[in-house]
């Protein structure tokens, strides 16, 4: 059974300005629904102002819910933030947040959006407004649904913004592993950078992933892992540098909630980067993601409640 959360405002019509699309977002529920897997659809809350602020300047969190954001942020960002996007921001926080809960009661659930890893305190970057990632992190965390929180950025691009966000806090440990070369140029330090060449493939992907991945969750012992299971390593994504195939997407994403699942832990998954000409062959790959992961997780037990960890 797949647990997905979704929410019509993750839709957008195009923007003004800039070349981001958002059709992937609607496709992507569409060829859920045709699959004729076992699913739910839960609708997220939107975000909470206050648990925004509590991660990003009030200023800019303020400026964002007002539709007022300056015009160099928006550029930063990649579109102008409309009320509609607003709205949409309040509900992919909100999704994030919502998939982990049910992930303590699933095993493993995803957000059909999310993963905004280049948020900054003050401004969004790299087409991210709120750096859900940390939002949702933190509030698990403040309202004593977690202790510790394993945030696993599988994204091709760095997650500069969670790791900036998140630095010094030892109960969430940030691991990133991503094109060396891609954007953004400027990197941030998370907990744990694992920067690969150009052209990696899916077996140099795998070998470096499983030399890392059940060592940290052994010794950070997290009561949940927080997944930016971005499909932009596939070799044929229009801004990755890496070179994965179906294939190998697949195998990193079992591979994921087994070393979890196995131990455990829940796991919460953000949508993430991927991009092409063709929308539909992009919704595809973050279908056959979250399909491939909720299959994984039927083979664990769900987990005990993380509440009685507190």
């Amino acid at each position: 059974m797949l647990h997905v959360v979704h929410h019509a405002d993750y839709m957008a019509p195009p923007p003004e300005r800039g070349s981001f699309k958002f059709d992937k977002y609607q496709l992507v529920m569409i060829l859920l629904r045709e699959s004729g897997a076992a699913m739910t659809e839960h609708a997220p809350p939107p975000m909470p102002r206050d648990w925004l602020a509590a991660v990003h300047d009030p200023n800019y969190v303020d400026s964002v819910l007002a539709a007022s954001v300056p015009r160099e942020k928006e550029r930063r960002i990649g579109f102008p933030v409309t009320p509609h996007i607003a709205q949409r921001v309040q509900h992919t926080n909100g999704g994030t947040w919502r998939a982990a809960h049910l992930a303590f009661q699933h095993g493993f659930a995803a957000n059909s959006a999310g993963g905004s890893h280049h948020s900054l305190h003050d401004t969004g970057a790299g087409y991210c407004v709120f750096n859900d990632l940390a939002v949702a992190a933190n509030r698990l965390l403040a309202e004593g649904d977690a202790r510790r929180i394993l945030i696993v950025d599988l994204d091709v691009h760095q997650g500069d913004g969670t790791a900036s966000l998140t630095a010094g806090r030892e109960a969430i440990f940030t691991f990133s592993m991503h094109a060396e070369k891609n954007f953004p140029v400027r990197k941030a330090r998370s907990d744990l950078d694992l920067p690969l060449p150009d052209g990696t493939d899916d077996d140099g992907y795998l070998s470096a992933l499983s030399q890392h991945l059940p060592r940290l969750i052994e010794s950070h012992r997290p009561d949940l892992i927080l997944y930016q299971a971005g499909v932009d390593p596939h070799a044929q994504d229009k801004l990755g540098r890496l070179a994965l195939t179906d294939g190998g997407l697949e195998r990193r994403d079992r591979f994921v909630i087994r070393e979890a699942r196995s131990r455990g832990i829940p796991v919460a998954s953000a949508m993430g980067g991927g991009y092409g000409a063709d929308q539909r062959v992009v919704a595809q790959r973050h279908a056959n993601a979250m399909l491939s992961m909720a299959d994984e997780n039927t083979r664990w037990p769900a987990p005990q409640q993380v509440q009685a960890r507190r």
